[in-house]
């Protein structure tokens, strides 16, 4: 083999690996455009649950308030009657 054939070999085993690694980085590159969108979309699922959570906390936040001073009034209630007894 003269040195023009052992360049046209190296070429080729060259070409062949660029190709190769191409082809990969296209194939790895599409792989994590769909991974960002998925993560994308378990963000947006996880926000409207957090969202909705603080919705009903604060509902809830709302409501113990005045829950919490009727249960002592009848607390009292109680206690005042049974000692009027």
């Amino acid at each position: 083999m003269d040195l023009g054939t052992a360049q046209q070999v190296l070429v080729v085993i060259l070409s062949i690996v660029l190709a190769i690694s191409l082809i990969l980085s296209i194939i790895i590159g599409i792989l994590v455009i769909r991974l960002v969108a998925s993560v994308r979309q378990l963000v947006q699922k996880a926000e409207k649950a957090v969202d909705t959570a603080e919705a009903v906390s604060e509902a809830i936040k709302h409501v113990a308030g005045p829950i919490g001073m009727a249960r002592a009034a009848r607390t009292i209630f109680n206690i005042v009657s049974k000692h009027n007894k």
